[in-house]
């Protein structure tokens, strides 16, 4: 998104506070400036200038509609469901960067085993850009909600690993790009 839209809210909507991951509530008629709308969430800045996440899920809030996925497939075995998962892993974004967290390089791994007829395991590993990033437990969230909800998931695991450390060489090309790194 490349311009800035004040919007005030018609409902009140709770909200995940950058860059500490605490919750909160904004209330209906506060005024916010969309930041970055991508993914599954918006990132706004209240009229404090406070940055905050609100859920794709409370979009109306911001009369927008909710983000659909029109890549995924429907076949559930492993190999359908660990291209899912990586479509689904690019919808989710850190809400002060915008470039999702594939392209990023912090997903080091997506392991799906079959565990029943129709029925995946899926275990993911991933890091952050940063050790103690307040955020981490919320895109660590973001991640396993996202997969879960994939037809033939049975259970997902996000584990954080922060070895090896993240580093900008983990981006993809594409990123750097986006990002003017390269």
């Amino acid at each position: 998104m490349s311009e800035r839209e004040t919007i005030i809210l018609t409902r009140d909507v709770n909200v995940v506070l950058i860059p500490d991951g605490n919750h909160g509530t904004l209330s209906k008629g506060k005024e916010v400036t969309i930041h970055q709308d991508l993914g599954n969430n918006y990132t706004v800045v209240t009229d404090h200038g406070h940055m905050v996440r609100i859920s794709s899920a409370d979009a109306d809030a911001l009369g927008k509609e909710t983000h659909e996925l029109h890549t995924l497939v429907s076949e559930t075995d492993a190999s359908a469901v660990e291209k899912n998962c990586w479509e689904v892993m690019k919808t989710v974004y850190d809400p002060e960067i915008p470039v999702n967290i594939v392209d990023l390089g912090l997903v080091y791994n997506c392991n799906v085993e079959t565990v029943g007829e129709a029925l995946n395991r899926v275990q993911i590993m991933m890091t952050l850009t940063a050790p103690g990033c307040g955020m981490g437990p919320v895109i660590q969230g973001d991640v396993e909600k996202a997969v879960r909800a994939l037809p033939g998931v049975e259970s997902v695991q996000v584990e954080i690993v922060l070895d090896p450390p993240w580093s900008r060489e983990m981006m993809s090309e594409v990123a750097q790009v986006q990002l003017g790194l390269f």
